[in-house]
């Protein structure tokens, strides 16, 4: 069987995952400083095309040198399918599907994101925390991480984000005690 890079990057996220304690997250009181996500999430709303503007760099993206965006549908069942896509170097196009599932009411913007195959959802490590932790009013731009706050990103509906606005939330990341010297700029291709 012919090892292909999206069977190595599902690989990583498994292990990602399961390293990093899966869904047992949610099992654990929260401690008073803990990280908070908004209080309300419109899932119907947050459907549709988001670029990442910056990120933690993260073993399932290293080989992502610009242009990353995500893109996600509803699916049956409340769920959302989740497809993200990179440019690698050498102007290579790479592409990941995975499914999305909200964790508690229909309002919530605790999330759980998988790329392993759906033989696998059942395994608890195989979901990683997706939490909405900053959220612009008009959908336009979010910012997205997890409680340990090893990962952390930055989206927005468009390529670009408002200088001011993209200040306001690093200052808002620096309240949350995220280390801002790990966020890195994400390239978008010139037109």
């Amino acid at each position: 069987m012919k090892i292909t890079r999206l069977t190595t990057l599902l690989c990583l996220i498994v292990l990602s995952g399961w390293a990093s304690g899966g869904t047992e997250e949610y099992k654990q009181p929260m401690a008073a400083n803990a990280l908070q996500t908004i209080p309300s999430l419109d899932i119907a709303r947050y459907m549709g095309t988001w670029y990442e503007i910056a990120k933690y760099p993260n073993l399932f993206q290293k080989n992502c040198v610009g242009d990353t965006r995500a893109n996600y549908s509803p699916m049956a069942g409340g769920r959302v399918k989740v497809v993200n896509q990179c440019r690698a170097a050498g102007g290579i196009q790479t592409e990941a599907v995975g499914e999305a599932r909200q964790i508690g009411p229909s309002n919530s913007a605790k999330l759980e994101v998988r790329f392993a195959p759906a033989w696998l959802s059942f395994l608890p490590f195989v979901w990683g925390d997706y939490w909405v932790i900053e959220l612009d009013d008009d959908y336009q731009w979010v910012v997205v991480s997890e409680p340990k706050k090893e990962y952390l990103w930055i989206l927005s509906r468009a390529s670009k984000m408002d200088p001011i606005q993209y200040n306001a939330l690093l200052s808002k990341l620096r309240q949350k005690a995220f280390d801002l010297n790990k966020l890195e700029l994400t390239p978008q291709e010139q037109h």
